[in-house]
């Protein structure tokens, strides 16, 4: 029970993280290019308000079929398993007698491992399904559950670097207090998903910031270039 807790947390942060990281990145990538553009706020939250409607549920949809794809390939070598079991028991058996052979374990216990496996189908695929195929068992309803956190992080993400146009009408002026909350906001996450996954978090924190930098000067400038300003 405790492994089962530990994989859905797992999971559920890998959701947030990658829907936080577009979020945070794109809108604020749009929101620099048009302000180098256009010098109306009202325009840049127009367009930054449509982008984060279609990425929230364009990452959304990543993630429900990213979910029902890992559910089909789970189910579809849990039939193939069971099919096996009947078809060819022996080489199923040798295969775990294979598995425990990498644990040091001696000929004679290995043999009677694999047999007393082979009394409960349900536990011998299981076990095959895990330490040969290295698959768990989705979680029920994992894909709409994914779904539904990249879509919010992502929105979430997004509204960050939009949130100074709503109060500042000039797009160039606004895009000053963007960079300052986003680029903060950037930081603050790099530092807590280096923290998640164990990597060093300044490291972590400064790259995700780097890159996020990149994404709003690379766009800005290219709308500057384009308008010949």
């Amino acid at each position: 029970m405790h492994h089962e807790q530990h994989l859905k947390s797992s999971d559920t942060i890998r959701d947030i993280v990658i829907g936080m990281s577009d979020g945070l990145t794109v809108p604020f990538a749009l929101a620099a290019g048009l302000s180098g553009a256009v010098n109306s706020s009202g325009i840049v939250i127009t367009a930054g308000i449509a982008e984060i409607v279609a990425g929230s549920i364009a990452m959304g949809l990543g993630g429900f079929l990213a979910g029902r794809t890992e559910a089909d390939h789970y189910h579809s070598e849990l039939k193939r398993e069971y099919d096996e079991v009947e078809r060819v028991p022996e080489q199923e058996k040798a295969e775990v007698k294979e598995v425990f052979a990498d644990f040091g374990l001696s000929p004679a216990l290995q043999d009677q491992i694999a047999d007393e496996m082979a009394k409960d189908k349900d536990k011998w695929v299981d076990f095959m399904m895990r330490y040969e195929l290295g698959l768990e068992k989705p979680e029920a309803n994992r894909a709409s559950q994914s779904a539904i956190t990249i879509g919010i992080s992502y929105i979430v993400g997004g509204i960050i670097p939009l949130s100074p146009y709503f109060f500042v009408s000039e797009s160039q002026i606004a895009l000053y207090y963007s960079c300052a909350i986003t680029m903060v906001c950037l930081f603050v996450f790099g530092y807590f998903k280096s923290k998640v996954t164990g990597q060093p978090v300044f490291a972590g924190a400064l790259k995700v910031l780097i890159i996020g930098a990149i994404a709003a000067a690379a766009a800005f400038i290219m709308a500057k270039l384009i308008n010949g300003k």
